[in-house]
Formats: C-alpha cells, structure tokens, sequence
C-alpha cells in the first residue's frame, strides 16, 4: 500500500489491534505474520482474544508472544460469542487508555496490510471506520457467493433507507474505533453475535458520529467464515426494526 500516515498523529496514539480467535490454531500464525512491519510498529498492542478454544490457540498466542511483544492474550473460559469477544476487547481498549480499536480476523478473511490504511481517516476526524467490499470491486470477484452477494446489496440499500445514509457496507468485519465512539456506543448492552458489527453501526448513526469507509478485497472461500446467511440476514433485519421503533 502507498497510503502514508502522519508519523506524529499515530506516535501520539495508542492503538491497539484486537483479534477475536475460536479454534484458530490452523489459521491465526500466518494472519500475524503477515502484518507488515512497519504497521506492527504503530500498533501498541495486538490483543489476541481466545473465545474458549479447544483447540491450541492460546498456547499458539504464548509462543507468538516472544516473537512478537506486542502481542497480549486474554483468555475466556467460555465461549461468549463474536460480540462477546469485542465487548471485552473495547473494555480492555478503555481501561489501558487506547485512542483506536481495530479489528484484525484471526481467520485471514481480512488482509493484514489494510490495518494501516483502516488508521487513516482517524486523522480526518472519523469516529468508525469500516473497511468495504463494494468499494473495492465485484465481491463475487473475491469468491463471495451469489447468495451472500445479492443479500449483502440488498440489505445495504434497505439499510441506506431506514438511517438516511450513503455507506456502501454496513456487514464488514474490517472495523476501527475511536475512543469516543467507545464511549459513546452502548455497545455492552448489544448481542453477543455476528450481528454485534450492525448494532455498533446503528450506535455510531444514533450517536452523530462520523463514519467512513475505505476500499479493502473480498476474500471468502472454504474455512473463512462460519456466518450463515440467511440466519444472519434476519438477524439484520431484527436490528432494523428496532432502529424503526426506537429499541437500539
């Protein structure tokens, strides 16, 4: 990537890069070694959350951990969940005076080198940043199915009509934060599920806050992601007509 970012906007920044992980062990090393250098170095903070794994992801975590300092592993006891899992990463961002949240898939579903560029739009102001698919180029391009592709088109322009808004991805998990949006989203009273992203969005609208996008590439294929989606679909669908009635 050749997008810069102000040296002294990110020195003066505590950022930290939360990866939720269930069952990542096959996946999650390569996802890490893959954050470029020079993005490792403004990140103060990968924090791994292992969601209650069966697998060998925390021990994964420990022995990535003398390779990468930076890297710092919370553990559940049980799995509380996609939205569980970023409730106690926001809390931890909140209590160690972090100024920018952004997650990282421990899957690979979402490429590491757009972590820097995820920074950018903090400079300008923005309070939520969200990586977009649509903005990128055709998602089928990138292997999305015919399903998850025409659900997602059709439930964003729903979405763009009940909140009044222009965005062009409202189901991506490429997410940064403010602090101010950490503290302005009620986010602990939210789900504890894949529809955790649409509620913190629907937060982010009820609260004025400014929300931008930047372009990042579909990657979805087999092991990616365990979303299904018409269950989540109407999920969505939930969340908008509490929006309508004023329950979010």
């Amino acid at each position: 990537m050749n997008l810069s970012v102000k040296d002294n906007a990110l020195k003066n920044s505590i950022i930290i890069c939360y990866m939720p992980a269930y069952n990542s062990e096959p996946l999650m090393e390569k996802v890490i070694r893959d954050i470029p250098p020079e993005t490792m170095e403004i990140l103060n903070t990968v924090l791994v959350i292992d969601d209650g794994s069966s697998d060998g992801t925390a021990d994964l975590a420990r022995r990535l951990e003398k390779e990468f300092p930076k890297i710092s592993l919370i553990q559940h006891s049980v799995n509380r969940g996609y939205g569980g899992v970023q409730k106690t990463a926001f809390d931890w961002t909140l209590e160690n005076n972090g100024d920018v949240a952004v997650m990282l898939h421990s899957d690979g579903q979402y490429p590491p080198e757009y972590l820097k560029p995820m920074l950018i739009p903090f400079e300008k102001g923005a309070d939520v940043v969200g990586g977009s698919r649509i903005l990128f180029g055709d998602m089928r391009a990138g292997g999305m199915s015919g399903t998850r592709y025409y659900g997602t088109i059709w439930l964003n322009a729903l979405e763009n009509l009940v909140f009044r808004r222009k965005l062009t991805s409202y189901h991506s998990g490429y997410k940064a934060y403010s602090r101010e949006a950490l503290e302005k989203i009620p986010y602990r009273s939210y789900s504890d599920t894949f529809n955790f992203d649409s509620e913190m969005l629907v937060g982010a609208i009820r609260a004025g806050l400014n929300i931008e996008e930047i372009p990042i590439p579909t990657i979805h294929g087999e092991g990616f992601s365990s979303l299904k989606p018409v269950p989540y679909g109407l999920s969505v669908l939930r969340t908008v007509a509490r929006y309508i009635f004023g329950r979010i």
